[in-house]
């Protein structure tokens, strides 16, 4: 698909936080942007060892959706989980 490598090209050039963020009004809708952050929640609370009961109860979210998350933290050279661990997110201080 060379529109997203295209697309994905873009973003590692974007390195402005305002531009990022202008970029992602223009070019995705709310629902699309609060879904890419409930998915972001998701994975930093698994990683933080919730279990996946709460996190559908807490976030009102499938167990389905929650599972991926739970396959993707759990995959070798998973670049969520490597992110997860390099910069703590989500994690209590």
């Amino acid at each position: 698909m060379e529109d997203l490598q295209e697309l994905i090209g873009v973003f590692t050039r974007t390195q402005n936080y305002d531009a990022m963020q202008k970029l992602f009004e223009e070019l995705f809708t709310q629902r699309e942007k609060y879904d890419f952050a409930l998915r972001w929640r998701l994975m930093k609370e698994l990683h933080n060892g919730k279990t996946q009961r709460e996190i559908a109860s807490d976030l009102g979210i499938s167990l389905c959706k929650i599972t991926r998350g739970s396959k993707i933290l759990k995959t070798p050279g998973s670049q969520i989980n490597t992110i997860l661990k390099e910069h703590d997110y989500g994690q209590e201080n």
